[in-house]
């Protein structure tokens, strides 16, 4: 039995210790926002935050996270999240959308966790991967966000 903290509810599940975090999160839990893409820990299609940093959720045992915090893109509702939940859209980022989770995920742990971020660090600093290479649009999206950030935090 593990006791966890997901975006901010308390959950207890009766899961083993070395399932993967991704699929408590579907499965025992009923969050659908984090997706499976290629169980290795490469694409990001299933980022999630653990204490305010993202972390691929498909190779994170649910005994490495339990009684620590846990945000899913179902919780990321606060300024920041908002902002690039909108920015995404208005740069019309997704394409397939399937990978689309896990890149705003990642984007608002870079973004929250990185207060130096200059243009263009979104090329290497996130390691997300789309198949449909939206990626400029996810660099303006990401861009846009940052700008304001930093503009809130002047």
């Amino acid at each position: 039995m593990f006791d966890l903290t997901v975006n901010g509810s308390p959950h207890s599940v009766d899961v083993s210790g070395d399932k993967p975090l991704l699929w408590v999160l579907r499965e025992d839990v009923g969050l659908r926002g984090a997706k499976y893409g290629c169980g290795v820990g490469m694409c990001g299609a299933c980022t999630v935050l653990v204490d305010g940093k993202a972390v691929r959720s498909c190779i994170t045992p649910v005994s490495t996270v339990a009684d620590r915090p846990v945000q899913t893109i179902e919780g990321l509702n606060d300024s920041l999240g908002q902002q690039l939940k909108d920015a995404w859209c208005k740069h019309s980022v997704s394409q397939c959308g399937y990978c689309q989770t896990g890149q705003i995920t990642a984007a608002y742990s870079l973004l929250a966790n990185q207060s130096d971020l200059k243009k263009g660090d979104v090329k290497t600093k996130l390691s997300n991967l789309c198949r449909c290479g939206t990626y400029p649009r996810i660099q303006q999206a990401f861009e846009e966000v940052r700008e304001q950030q930093a503009t809130e935090g002047a």
